[in-house]
């Protein structure tokens, strides 16, 4: 790349996209070819091809007051670290066992692996019984390392590499009930959430590190120290577990520990169960072109 996004004026281009309409593809497609020159994106070591994986909103029936079926709480940052945070907290396994996270409880759900799975995302919708949506955003953590729930299976040859993925850790969990809290505590890494307001429309995604909904489908996390955000980027890689291609024009609104290098790319995919399987199935090589003002 030959441009450093310091010296690109995204002015003009961000005032000239007003004008163009969201619903005219062909408008959209002349727009972006007009005003943008295409930079391919490479690694340290030179490599054009790098790691594309998968992110999605984990959306589940839940409650606010814990019952029966609803037993699993989901977490608020505790009110005790506001003032004096240990730095690493308690693990996970700690934290479950401590007393310190009593009263700090915001919502209840009934699958503790679906709850480990929002923690990883980092966000979350919970869909009250009354019909209303709660939507959870991150708000910390304990400062632990993460450990994948999936590498401690198969580690212990508890479930082959086709399975390593949230479904395959799912199903896992419904043979083994008994050896659910050993294998989430195998991860000593806890996510706190903390409540997002309630007039946004249900069918948005969270909030990413631009401070924007994301788009299924056209949102990307980047590096970075790599990336600028809010960039257009053009993404050619495959769907899970497929040669089928995909690939779109995208926008990197979003970041995470987890992705770091030039090519290297988090693909959201949208809210709920069949955007949560694409996601965790995805794990495919890919070429990244940043699109920066002519």
């Amino acid at each position: 790349m030959r441009k450093k996004s310091s010296e690109v004026n995204w002015r003009q281009v961000c005032t000239q996209a007003s004008s163009v309409s969201g619903r005219d593809t062909q408008a959209v497609r002349k727009y972006f070819e007009s005003n943008f020159q295409a930079y391919e994106i490479r690694t340290s070591s030179g490599s054009d091809t790098g790691l594309i994986t998968g992110y999605y909103e984990p959306v589940m029936n839940g409650s606010l007051t814990r019952t029966s079926t609803y037993n699993v709480p989901l977490y608020s940052y505790p009110s005790a670290w506001r003032k004096s945070k240990p730095n690493p907290g308690p693990t996970r396994a700690e934290l479950m066992s401590s007393g310190v996270l009593k009263g700090s409880e915001i919502a209840w759900v009934q699958d503790p692996v679906a709850a480990a799975s929002m923690q990883i995302q980092g966000s979350g919708k919970i869909r009250l019984e009354d019909g209303r949506i709660l939507r959870l955003g991150y708000a910390g953590t304990n400062d632990q390392p993460f450990k994948s729930s999936a590498q401690w299976l198969l580690d212990r040859k508890e479930i082959t590499r086709s399975e390593a993925t949230m479904q395959g850790i799912s199903q896992w969990a419904k043979r083994n009930p008994d050896r659910v809290n050993e294998m989430l505590n195998a991860n000593p890494r806890f996510v706190f959430f903390k409540e997002l307001p309630g007039n946004v429309a249900a069918d948005l995604g969270p909030n990413g590190a631009l401070g924007v909904p994301l788009t299924g489908e056209r949102s990307i996390a980047v590096d970075l120290q790599a990336l600028p955000l809010g960039a257009p980027v053009f993404l050619a890689t495959t769907k899970p577990l497929s040669n089928q291609p995909l690939q779109k024009l995208v926008m990197a609104q979003d970041t995470g520990k987890a992705i770091v290098g030039g090519v290297r790319a988090d693909y959201y995919w949208g809210s709920g169960d069949s955007a949560g399987e694409m996601a965790g199935r995805m794990k495919q090589n890919g070429r990244m072109w940043l699109l920066l003002p002519r």
